[in-house]
């Protein structure tokens, strides 16, 4: 676009680079990949005070240009002008932690030696003050040769200068021939621009007393866990009933208007039903973000990383294994892209075979169903949530199942030699909650795309294999069970029935293969179309599969809870797989023993439930 001023941000990693992202362009990001290569590529805009438009590139954080994973080598080619797409930066904003230049300015050096204009940032000034480090900015300017200003990325003022330092155009080009980024030069710019007080981060030393002890560390991250995962059922409450009553209501109008039966069946019965069932449980998965996004913020998950670093050690994964395993949280397809910062080959593809364990958010709908049909709302010990604790333990259960199978792939290893972890602790902070709103929106869009398109199209898709053929004249079974989908599910239940499924479970484990939680969409379109009555359909799905005479029982919602803790139902995960490793036997390993892993678990659960509960 003309005039249109295009710079991209650079720093290390916890220098505060995508809050200084977040704070100039708000909600006015795009994400998307670079070409060839599956690494993000963030971009948003904002306009100056003159009404210039601003394009902001936010790079993948590295320590250095000399790249050992793909991220910094897309940052390094960036900085090189080597991708086409983003050979013509006007500027490049070098970010770094203002409470630790010695680390930081290492990398404004390699950049310097490119000859690129650049805007040096001091961020997180605040915590400097704080902590009673001077920086002669003007020095600091001197000895580099570029333009030097402050910044507070956690809230709006603390970008100004920034802003108006754009509006200038203040970027400028060093002398690269006297600039060298070794750990001596560095050291030298440190003691000249530096004045640190004889006191240290009081704060971080203490809470790192505890955090980080090998006792109370682990209490605190147990306790965490419990709160997060009470908070995801009791919070979510109130906005659920919200979001059930808005769907009935529209199921209605929509009805009322739509006479012809086909097209009523279509719009009610596939569409609204099969969208509503999916989208109620939205809460609780912004709740879920809501505190790892927190956690994040104020620096604690490295901290976590620390802490559980010698847990993994010994059961034979890396501890550069946190970060892509954490990832797979949310899902395993960026977890196992993520291994690519795993240097060891061998710790990589045992990272990539139990990131599938983790509990993605995929899985939240289908976990917080069954929960709700089959767990009373209990309160233990008059104020935890008894569906919570099930939520916890199913979240556990993967977490324990990833560490003993790599424990069991670390037996068939020759070389059972380990690497160390290596990373940065940052300083502790309060989190800044306009990156963490963002994050929120971010992440409630992408789970209502998923809605909107894959369950979308999904959800009509089994609309027509649930409604066609349709029955003779003189039929005595409800119309879906002469349709595709219906001789389908009646077709592959015996293999399931030693664990508990109905045939309408067989029929929504199908399409739960292209993204997990279409399987409540799944279950709500079967059910709506299978005869079910009106009322229970209005009451939502929850009430239905836990009616008396719907065929299902605790030990059914048990199995099926179980299933999803290891079942293989995401083909993009495995597509996923096969890219990262170039191998088809990965992948048919990696089916085939999540397959035998869910069945198995979920045949015992099922026999034993029987036993207790008939």
């Amino acid at each position: 676009m003309s005039g249109e001023l295009r710079i991209a941000l650079i720093g290390n990693p916890n220098c505060g680079k995508t809050s200084v992202f977040n704070q100039l362009t708000g909600t006015r990001q795009k994400v998307g990949n670079y070409a060839g290569v599956t690494v993000e590529r963030k971009v948003g805009f904002f306009n100056l005070p003159s009404g210039d438009r601003v394009r902001v590139l936010d790079l993948p954080g590295t320590y250095s240009l000399n790249a050992t994973s793909l991220d910094e080598a897309v940052t390094r080619d960036v900085c090189l002008g080597k991708i086409e797409e983003e050979a013509q930066q006007d500027a490049f904003l070098c970010i770094v932690d203002a409470t630790n230049l010695s680390l930081h300015l290492g990398l404004v050096l390699e950049v310097i030696q490119l000859g690129r204009p650049i805007l040096l940032v001091l961020n997180m000034m605040d915590e400097a003050r704080r902590r009673g480090i001077q920086i002669n900015a003007q020095k600091l300017s001197e000895r580099l040769g570029v333009t030097v200003i402050e910044s507070v990325a956690k809230n709006t003022a603390g970008v100004e200068t920034l802003v108006k330092a754009l509006e200038q155009k203040r970027f400028s080009v060093a002398d690269s021939t006297r600039s060298t980024a070794s750990h001596q030069h560095v050291q030298s710019i440190v003691n000249d621009v530096v004045i640190y007080a004889d006191q240290e981060d009081k704060r971080t030393e203490v809470l790192d007393r505890i955090f980080l002890h090998p006792v109370l560390g682990l209490i605190t991250l147990t306790l965490l866990m419990f709160v997060v995962f009470q908070a995801v059922f009791t919070w979510a409450e109130p906005f659920k009933a919200v979001i059930e009553g808005v769907f009935e209501w529209v199921g209605g109008q929509a009805g009322a208007f739509i006479t012809h039966p086909m097209l009523h069946s279509l719009v009610v019965d596939g569409i609204i039903t099969g969208a509503g069932s999916v989208v109620v449980f939205l809460p609780q998965i912004l709740i879920l973000f809501f505190f790892i996004l927190i956690l994040e913020e104020t620096g604690y998950l490295p901290r976590a990383a620390f802490l559980l670093d010698k847990l993994m050690y010994k059961a034979g994964l890396s501890g550069r294994a946190f970060i892509p395993l954490l990832s797979s949280f949310a899902c395993a397809v960026p977890g196992i892209m993520a291994t690519r910062s795993i240097s060891d080959s061998r710790d990589r593809l045992a990272t990539i075979l139990v990131a599938p364990l983790m509990t993605c958010s995929a899985r939240l709908p289908v976990y917080a169903l069954l929960i709700s049909a089959f767990i009373p709302n209990h309160q233990v010990f008059g104020f935890l949530s008894l569906q919570g604790l099930v939520l916890l333990a199913l979240y556990m259960a993967g977490i324990v199942s990833a560490l003993i199978v790599a424990s069991i792939i670390k037996l068939f290893r020759k070389d059972k030699s380990q690497y160390s972890l290596l990373m940065e602790l940052p300083s502790y902070r309060l989190p800044n909650l306009k990156s963490v709103a963002i994050g929120l929106l971010d992440r409630g869009k992408i789970f209502l795309k998923r809605v909107g398109g894959i369950i979308f199209a999904l959800s009509i898709l089994l609309w027509f294999l649930s409604t066609f053929p349709q029955p003779p004249e003189n039929a005595t079974m409800p119309a879906i069970d002469y349709s595709f989908a219906g001789q389908l599910g009646h077709f592959i239940q015996p293999l399931f029935a030693p664990i508990g499924f109905t045939w309408q479970i067989c029929v929504a484990l199908i399409p739960a293969m292209a993204a997990r939680e279409v399987v409540v969409a799944a279950l709500g379109t079967v059910y709506a179309l299978s005869g079910a009555d009106d009322d229970a359909v209005a009451q939502g799905l929850t009430h239905l599969i836990s009616s008396p005479g719907s065929g299902w029982s605790v030990a059914t919602g048990l199995s099926l809870l179980v299933w999803f803790i290891y079942a293989p139902h995401c083909i993009s995960t495995l597509a996923t797989v096969r890219r990262e490793t170039g191998s088809w036997k990965m992948v048919a390993f990696m089916t085939i023993y999540l397959f035998g892993l869910a069945y198995f678990s979920a045949f015992l659960t099922y026999q034993i439930a029987s036993h207790y509960f008939g």
